[in-house]
């Protein structure tokens, strides 16, 4: 099972201002864990609204915002690609983040059979795995 851990914003991370060294080591410290475990798939921070945009689609308009955009604790300043046997699995690792305060939130990723109902020929998910082979390939 795959999840995706959100690492909600907060006025800090969302001023721009980076982790000191000794959170920043305790990260790479943790994320070296995830990685040794066969847990990480992938993560990274990201750089605050204010360096972003939001596209808006609506009666096939679509509409482009710069940011920033208001209520940090709703925003996003980083995430991680976890995979575990199960949610509870995925909850105990994340519960030994290196986090003094905060939030984390977990989203199970949907798989390609989870799809079969919608798919009963089988060809879209192919398909979507000849991406997902090629995106690795890269």
């Amino acid at each position: 099972m795959r999840f995706m851990v959100i690492v909600k914003a907060n006025e800090e991370s969302e001023s721009g201002k980076l982790p000191d060294e000794a959170s920043f080591a305790a990260m790479g410290k943790f994320n070296e864990e995830l990685v040794k475990a066969g847990v990480m798939l992938a993560g990274e921070g990201l750089h605050p609204s204010s360096n972003g945009v939001r596209i808006r689609f609506a009666g096939g308009k679509k509409t482009v915002t710069d940011g920033p955009f208001a209520e940090a604790k709703e925003l996003v300043a980083g995430y991680w690609l976890l995979q575990t046997k199960t949610k509870e699995e995925c909850i105990e690792w994340m519960k030994r983040a290196p986090f003094e305060a905060g939030e984390l939130e977990i989203r199970q990723v949907h798989e390609a059979e989870d799809f079969a109902s919608s798919d009963p020929t089988g060809e879209l998910r192919a398909q979507e795995q000849r991406l997902r082979d090629t995106v690795r390939a890269r």
